[in-house]
């Protein structure tokens, strides 16, 4: 049997309604990890038996801290590429292939997706530095593929709070090359699992002060960053 290289990682929450269908379609294309954070419905059962391995977080941990767990899990069973996706359809799990196939050929090790439209106000003003700063249209799209390694040169992947996007950043900041995707899906109908409208736009708010700030802080001053020269060599 073919080793699988890529591992797809889903954090869900209460996601009883659509992890069944996204996990189904996912396993087609990779191997596939849900990482339940306290659901009380039966997400964590309907994502083993559509074929995932699943996590079982003891406490809530939210988004960023279900994800943490998933790159550990991925980084212990040995896989090589990681996608991470939502569990409530918005992303199309058709795309995986896609995603897949430019992190295994090694054309770059950051491949970011691009959805139709910013969701919120807060999304658009974080969007707009990132753009005129590194090139990237959507920062903040939950559907993103990383070589392995640089999960291991940023010595996690997010331990910031930073809606996801630590780890992106920070591999942009030493110089990765990336490639980005559109990507489509069905838009939830209902509110948000991990996070709530007004307590969303103020994490990104203030995950996009942190990285304005740690863009401006000189490069000597700034705590837990590794030194790298402009190329991206250590």
């Amino acid at each position: 049997m073919e080793r699988h290289r890529t591992a797809v990682l889903i954090p869900a929450h209460r996601e009883g309604g659509t992890i069944s269908t996204v996990v189904a379609a996912a396993v087609r294309q990779a191997r596939v990890i849900v990482v339940d954070d306290c659901s009380p419905d039966d997400t964590a059962a309907r994502a083993t038996a559509a074929g995932a391995v699943v996590v079982h977080n003891i406490v809530n941990l939210g988004y960023e801290g279900s994800l943490n767990r998933a790159f550990e899990k991925a980084m212990g069973m040995g896989f090589e590429f990681a996608i991470t996706m939502d569990a409530d359809g918005e992303h199309d799990p058709g795309l995986i292939a896609d995603f897949r196939d430019i992190l295994e050929t090694g054309q770059v090790p950051l491949v970011l997706g691009v959805r139709p439209r910013k969701q919120r106000l807060a999304e658009t003003i974080m969007g707009l530095y990132v753009k005129a700063r590194f090139g990237v249209d959507d920062i903040l799209c939950g559907m993103k593929g990383y070589d392995l390694r640089l999960y291991s040169d940023n010595g996690g992947f997010d331990r910031n709070g930073s809606i996801g996007t630590e780890l992106a950043l920070n591999s942009l900041r030493r110089g990765a090359s990336f490639r980005q995707l559109p990507v489509s899906g069905t838009p939830r109908r209902d509110a948000p699992r991990f996070d709530r409208r007004w307590r969303a736009n103020w994490r990104i708010l203030k995950a996009c002060w942190r990285l304005i700030r740690d863009d401006i802080r000189p490069k000597s001053h700034a705590p837990g960053q590794p030194t790298t020269e402009p190329d991206g060599r250590r």
